[in-house]
């Protein structure tokens, strides 16, 4: 058993995630951090995808993202911090109105009492500041582990593993856990990295999922890191029809994006922030 130790979280036990095939822990990490060094070279300009300014508004936009696209978030949350631009204001704001601007990310009468809860907690408790600890962050309406987690590394810089259905899902392909619990997953994947990894894995990983390793159709025979994935083959392994599933700046047609991307990595988000704004 180790020990996983996070800023404001105190230890948690967590099991060593059990290597398949026989192989040893030493070789499981050198193979996963392999993996997240490859990951790395192909997409240097893996970021949070979802668009913010300050703690606030990151942590709303993620309370707002279940079950919904982080382009769509993007495009609410530009109207809805215009008019609500802080906690206090948020705290304030007539349940009716928010719910017309939440209404095109789904499930927004519930989203609309998470929002308001959220930010009358802020208020009432934080001084209208999002709280820079984990325990605090966990006990705001609509946070859970993965928002305070997505909150922690991105806003306050301090290291934690996001674990999202397309973290879950590679982590399991790469044998990098066998579990299908989001926490268990988070402590299985943070056995094998250095704190200081665990937050630019996570966008790694996720971009990887979104524009590669897809749910029903991976494109193994297309895939930066097939030479040490224990699941490779479970996609199409032909190069070119495996090129023809990739997303986003991946895909094909889309090659001056990604020359771009990989030459303004600096300006990452707001590259692709310009190119969401010319799709029809």
């Amino acid at each position: 058993m180790a020990t996983i130790r996070q800023r404001g979280a105190g230890p948690v036990r967590a099991a060593v995630p059990l290597p398949a095939g026989g192989e040893s822990i030493l070789a499981l990490k050198r193979r996963a951090r392999r993996i997240n060094r490859a990951l790395a070279e192909k997409y240097p300009y893996a970021h949070a995808e979802l668009d913010f300014r300050n703690p606030f508004e990151l942590v709303v936009a993620t309370v707002l993202s279940a079950q919904t696209t982080d382009v769509l978030v993007n495009q609410v949350t530009k109207i809805l911090f215009a008019r609500y631009p802080d906690a206090r204001a948020m705290s304030e704001a007539e349940p009716a109105e928010l719910e017309t601007i939440l209404q095109p990310t789904g499930f927004f009468r519930a989203k609309t009492k998470n929002v308001l809860a959220l930010s009358n907690r802020l208020v009432d408790e934080f001084n209208g500041e999002v709280p820079g600890r984990l325990e605090d962050l966990v006990t705001l309406p609509g946070v859970g582990r993965k928002t305070a987690n997505v909150v922690l590394g991105n806003a306050f810089g301090v290291p934690g593993i996001t674990v999202d259905t397309h973290f879950g899902r590679l982590a399991r392909r790469f044998g990098w856990t066998a579990s299908e619990d989001p926490v268990q997953i988070e402590f299985d994947v943070a056995e094998l990295f250095e704190p200081r990894d665990w937050t630019m894995l996570s966008h790694r990983v996720v971009f990887h999922g979104r524009r590669v390793c897809h749910s029903r159709k991976p494109a193994c025979g297309a895939c930066p890191v097939a030479n040490w994935c224990p699941s490779y083959g479970l996609g199409e392994t032909d190069p070119a029809k495996a090129a023809k599933l990739l997303k986003y700046e991946l895909a094909p047609g889309n090659e001056a994006l990604l020359e771009k991307l990989l030459t303004e990595t600096h300006r990452a988000a707001e590259i692709r922030m310009e190119s969401q704004r010319r799709l029809p």
